[in-house]
């Protein structure tokens, strides 16, 4: 069982007395106090002794950040990448793969429009395609629809693991062993999933994942990995390239270092890298399952509590369930109900349709309200919200 006594007490807001309820972790959580003291003390370092010298003095904690990450998603610390988001690493990887003109690329219905707006680019500039696998009837999707749409033309199938609204968790491992039946690479977006339900990249089998650090994990904001597969890891050769991850070795040529690492850049935020590895440490300390446990406890009492209430209607669709429970108001808008909340120091978001715009569209949505309670908020914080809402 999770120590709920000693995650409260981590928080540092809610040792200070605040009656803040917090529902935001989909967007960027609250990080425990050893992110805060991390991040802080080496500023401060850096402060007294420079920054080359501060960094110089963590370089067996730095690599420590990949260790731990490994342990988190069971991989080799070589095969991730650290980044300054989720979207960094997605496109650093993404914009790695060659595309020839007949290539294809195929969207989830519910990817981000930061994953989307990227393959558009790259067909436009390549004369790939780019095309949506469908969702099934209770919104995931449908791998019946991707077995047949695969075929040797399938360059690439981006999945959500889990979408930034709809509460929904896509079965990842099914549609990678589909696209990999045509030798077609899988790019797992777990930005919304690390942190919150086990990730195991070697029963996923995908090509690469990308998280970011600010969300589930409560790491600090610009920070993220990348996880590529070991053998692509080696062999990939990225978009971008500075003298971290490759080396120049003549006046007309250059090597790449023969891991992850050659999606990395050379500078990069020291003391966030160190709050991220702080992080998943917490996370790892705690349990990782104890957590996930209750994530999902809180999501499920607002998915039973919510729709009791005249008026509101839970969206969340799908058949397995997230941390994220996304709702509307009848006769009130996403940002009305957000604001009206926050009035009350009670923090949720509004999801709108220009962030996932093939399933908010094909669902008639506009907006939803978006509510992502992490393990520190108690039920009683949950019940003071569903309250609120009733109140509106």
């Amino acid at each position: 069982m999770l120590d709920e006594n000693r995650v409260r007490a981590d928080t540092p807001v809610y040792g200070s007395g605040s009656d803040l309820v917090f529902l935001d972790s989909a967007g960027s959580s609250l990080p425990p106090r050893v992110v805060v003291d991390t991040v802080v003390a080496h500023l401060r370092r850096e402060a007294e002794i420079g920054g080359y010298r501060a960094a110089n003095e963590r370089l067996d904690d730095l690599a420590a950040v990949k260790t731990d990450i490994g342990r988190l998603i069971n991989a080799d610390p070589t095969s991730i990448a650290l980044s300054d988001s989720a979207t960094r690493a997605w496109a650093d990887f993404f914009y790695s793969v060659p595309l020839v003109p007949g290539d294809r690329i195929l969207i989830s219905g519910t990817d981000y429009a930061s994953n989307a707006i990227a393959a558009l680019q790259r067909a436009k500039a390549t004369g790939a395609v780019v095309e949506q696998i469908p969702s099934d009837s209770s919104g995931q999707l449908d791998l019946d629809a991707l077995a047949d749409m695969v075929d040797e033309r399938v360059k690439l199938v981006s999945v959500l693991h889990a979408p930034t609204n709809g509460g929904l968790v896509n079965p990842a491992a099914e549609a990678t062993t589909i696209a990999h039946s045509v030798g077609a690479l899988v790019l797992l977006d777990a930005c919304q999933s690390a942190g919150q339900l086990p990730i195991d990249v070697a029963e996923l089998d995908v090509d690469a994942l990308s998280v970011t650090g600010r969300k589930w994990l409560r790491g600090p904001r610009g920070t993220g990995f990348l996880y590529v597969r070991p053998e692509l890891a080696a062999s990939m050769e990225p978009q971008r390239l500075d003298l971290h991850s490759a080396q120049w070795t003549a006046p007309r040529e250059y090597s790449l270092v023969p891991d992850a690492s050659r999606f990395e850049f050379w500078e990069c935020d020291v003391a966030a890298r160190l709050g991220l590895g702080a992080a998943v440490r917490y996370l790892l300390e705690l349990g990782p399952e104890d957590v996930y446990d209750a994530i999902a406890a809180h999501a499920e009492h607002l998915r039973k509590s919510l729709p009791e209430i005249d008026g509101v209607m839970v969206r969340d669709i799908g058949i397995r369930h997230s941390g994220i429970v996304s709702f509307t108001v009848e006769g009130k808008s996403a940002v009305e109900v957000r604001d009206r909340l926050a009035a009350q120091n009670i923090t949720v978001t509004a999801s709108h349709a220009s962030s996932t715009l093939l399933d908010m569209t094909a669902r008639g949505l506009d907006s939803v309200v978006r509510a992502s309670p992490h393990c520190f908020v108690r039920f009683e914080e949950l019940d003071r919200f569903v309250d609120a809402v009733a109140a509106l």
